[in-house]
């Protein structure tokens, strides 16, 4: 595919392997057997009746009727909040679980920001009897308590991290600290297509059966073969990839990226790093990052722990350069407002990562007959303690509609 990593690892000038010498085993083991065991039939017939069976897959594309008649246009929801776990996270999971089985893996660590990802790695890893080993930031373990008591009693060890922001990208530098020092049993399931290569190649393809299921749903609940537009919100980008990935080449098809702004990209509390970053290394990889002058990282913000990240993949910094993907952003206000009108309108409580991608519908004049495919990434339930503030003193989410909310 014209957007596929080279052989070095890179999309154009991002991504590659920057790693300390101590790290480079792990790494190479997984660089050798990953596209092997990826295509080998015993494991995608494994995979797949994973998705299917437990997942529950495929997650519906469901024509969000009166969200529809708001934004005077044809909306449809990629519904991966349905699934297991309730989140896209445990696409990847279920793929890596059964990549680190076949490395002869034992133990599994993981990274997670808004805890969706370490509770879909804790959910597989109970499946398949392993050890699960966690690293959250402090400040995200206070504010997505649901999902850390769901990992202990998945069995995993949570593992707070106090450096830092106490936020994602701390728990991130924490569990490769881990692997390094743990090389022979440990696999680390990397949440978002971020990290040393092979890492972001490797995630994008186990989700990108969000896309692949799209290919045929839209025809199946729209008139028409293909989306005219396909919005998705990015921290590290899985989720937007996972949906981008079979459209990228039909550049019929408007691909938008929806980065958190925080409190505005000038206030200085913002995650929007294609607004505020510049080429740099984080994790094990050359992709555009929020830094100072001298390189130091910028501590990012955003009301969503899963958005909360001072990078992006590479392979997003390369769509961005090579403008086959819209970058935009929109503000904790205007994502807390997107939530609670979907939640009016439709009945579904979205995550807040989510409620990112539905903020941008607001930004955009569509026309009537337009396609527009929502990947809801997630479902609220862990973002509750921020919606119940929330819901103090909202704004009207319907202020404009010419219907009223008993249509």
């Amino acid at each position: 595919m014209k957007y596929d990593v080279d052989e070095r690892g890179y999309y154009g000038e991002f991504g590659g392997a920057y790693i300390p010498e101590m790290m480079y085993p792990n790494v190479k083991q997984l660089e050798d057997n990953y596209l092997k065991i990826l295509t080998d039939q015993k494991f995608i017939d494994e995979f797949n009746s994973l998705l299917k069976n437990y997942v529950g897959r495929p997650s519906p594309l469901y024509f969000a009727s009166r969200l529809s008649l708001f934004y005077k246009t044809k909306i449809l929801l990629k519904r991966e909040d349905l699934n297991h776990t309730g989140a896209h996270k445990i696409n990847n999971t279920v793929g890596q679980i059964l990549i680190a089985k076949r490395l002869g893996k034992s133990r599994i660590i993981a990274e997670t920001g808004a805890g969706q990802h370490g509770v879909a790695t804790a959910t597989v890893c109970a499946l398949m009897g392993m050890k699960c080993v966690v690293y959250m930031g402090q400040t995200d373990i206070e504010r997505q308590s649901p999902n850390v008591l769901r990992m202990k009693m998945l069995g995993a060890e949570v593992i707070p991290v106090i450096s830092g922001n106490k936020t994602l990208k701390d728990a991130t530098n924490e569990a490769i600290r881990d692997w390094i020092s743990n090389p022979a049993d440990t696999h680390y399931i990397i949440g978002s297509v971020v990290g040393p290569h092979p890492y972001p190649d490797l995630v994008a393809r186990l989700q990108s059966v969000i896309s692949e299921e799209m290919l045929y749903q839209v025809k199946e609940v729209s008139d028409k073969i293909n989306p005219d537009y396909i919005v998705a919100c990015v921290g590290g980008g899985s989720n937007a990839i996972g949906s981008f990935y079979h459209y990228l080449n039909n550049e019929q098809v408007k691909l938008i990226a929806v980065e958190a702004a925080g409190k505005g990209t000038e206030s200085g509390e913002t995650a929007a790093t294609l607004v505020k970053g510049r080429p740099g290394v984080i994790h094990g990889s050359m992709t555009m990052l929020m830094q100072t002058e001298d390189g130091q990282i910028i501590e990012p913000y955003s009301i969503s722990a899963g958005l909360d990240y001072p990078g992006i993949g590479p392979i997003h910094s390369y769509l961005h350069k090579i403008k086959r993907v819209i970058f935009d952003n929109v503000t904790d206000d205007e994502a807390l407002e997107a939530a609670l009108r979907l939640t009016r309108l439709e009945g579904i409580v979205p995550a807040l990562e989510s409620a990112h991608a539905l903020a941008w519908l607001g930004k955009h004049k569509f026309n009537n007959d337009d396609v527009v495919v929502v990947t809801i990434s997630g479902r609220g339930d862990k973002d509750m303690d921020t919606y119940i503030k929330y819901m103090e003193s909202p704004p009207n989410p319907l202020k404009g509609a010419k219907w009223t909310t008993h249509m």
